[in-house]
């Protein structure tokens, strides 16, 4: 299907809604039955049917079949959060006793729940470079029952390839699933190419306005529906009508802004990438980057984030560097329409965790839709300003 059909007409059911050409906010919790057997028959397809807003409700159903569609998979659900919809995800497909593939460095609160949450019911994992079947095989166990992916992460972006990875898990039975937050739809498809779940962060490009925490889970219809029934309804991590309306008039926009994104990214990494205080730029779609080709095979785009480390010897100059850009807010998340810095060395030095892997000079950026000399202009300030620390 189309994507401007997708974003601009599917679900809309307009002659239903007195021709309102954006669909209303069905901001109600509970719906009534005229009969016995409606009531019964709605219990039974809830996942389907209007019974109660904690399962389904008309402006979330409007968006799960936009997001659906969008990804290339039969159906989808909606969550309260990113990290919601990858709980749900895993603990669908997991019990005691079972283990998990997952990628090396994945989200904080991915890299919690395997850790620390699963762990303490019997479920065992390793966190493993997986750029090809190679990588995992030798960890794959009899109890393997998942292999998670994200392609690229949002820090360092790492690629793995999905399509091979798919094929050696339908192989041995294991069910695969990504976050393709860092992507979007528009730029990558993973159920094309064999991976069994899709989740977002729809947080990020899919709402786009900074406004909305939302989570997707894309899939077919055998493994939504029992998802729906068990841990989807369980633990009531439903969004809610206005944020599901909110999330739709965000996807209006989304080819549009995330293609600005991208396109803008582009052009502040080629004014970073001369600099003699920039020592590394991480991103996919760059000539360094290692799967810079398999990045180019399976993505169309990257968006706006990308990672730099700076070429500093001190920790004030990287802070000096931070605290001096004015048109790049200071914040994690990602994907609307303002531009963020997120400083590694905020890591560093914390009472509450060991510091992490990762070096104090990397900085991630995420590009909004601000014209480029704008942010380019701030960025040289930023940098001019490091030579007085050094100094």
């Amino acid at each position: 299907m189309d994507m401007d059909e997708i974003l601009n007409h599917l679900g809309e059911e307009r002659l239903d809604y007195k021709n309102a050409v954006s669909p209303p906010v069905f901001q109600t919790s509970n719906f009534m039955f005229t009969s016995i057997a409606d009531l019964r028959h709605k219990l039974v397809h809830e996942e389907h049917e209007h019974v109660y807003t904690r399962g389904n409700n008309p402006t979330v159903e409007i968006l799960r079949k936009k997001v659906a569609a969008l990804e290339k998979t039969e159906v989808a659900l909606v969550t309260s959060s990113g990290a919601a919809a990858i709980a749900i995800s895993i603990l669908q497909f997991v019990k005691a006793g079972d283990h998990i593939l997952c990628v090396q460095k994945p989200y904080t609160w991915t890299y919690q729940l395997i850790h620390s949450i699963l762990s303490k019911f019997g479920v065992t994992y390793d966190f493993v470079e997986m750029t090809t079947p190679d990588d995992v095989e030798k960890y794959r166990k009899p109890s393997t029952k998942l292999l998670y992916l994200e392609s690229p992460n949002s820090l360092t972006f790492e690629i793995q390839d999905l399509k091979s990875l798919a094929q050696w898990a339908k192989k041995h039975n294991i069910i695969t699933i990504i976050d393709n937050s860092y992507c979007s739809p528009v730029f990558q498809n993973p159920a094309t190419m064999g991976i069994d779940i899709v989740v977002h962060s729809a947080t990020k490009y899919i709402n786009g306005h900074s406004d909305v925490v939302g989570g997707i889970i894309c899939g077919s219809r055998k493994h939504i529906s029992s998802m729906f029934k068990s841990p989807f309804m369980s633990l009531g991590c439903n969004i809610s009508p206005h944020d599901a309306w909110l999330m739709i008039r965000g996807m209006r926009t989304l080819p549009l802004r995330i293609s600005q994104s991208d396109n803008t990214a582009m052009e502040v990494i080629a004014f970073l990438e001369g600099h003699h205080r920039i020592k590394r730029i991480i991103h996919p779609f760059h000539p360094s980057h290692p799967q810079n080709e398999l990045a180019k095979k399976q993505m169309k785009g990257c968006g706006g984030l990308f990672t730099i480390e700076l070429n500093a010897h001190k920790k004030e100059e990287v802070e000096k560097f931070i605290n001096t850009l004015q048109r790049f807010l200071i914040a994690v998340s990602w994907g609307g329409y303002e531009s963020l810095v997120f400083p590694v060395l905020a890591l560093h030095d914390r009472p509450d965790m060991d510091d992490p892997e990762l070096p104090w000079t990397m900085v991630r950026f995420y590009i909004g839709l601000e014209s480029s000399n704008y942010l380019i202009e701030d960025l040289q300030k930023a940098l001019d300003a490091m030579e007085d620390v050094a100094l």
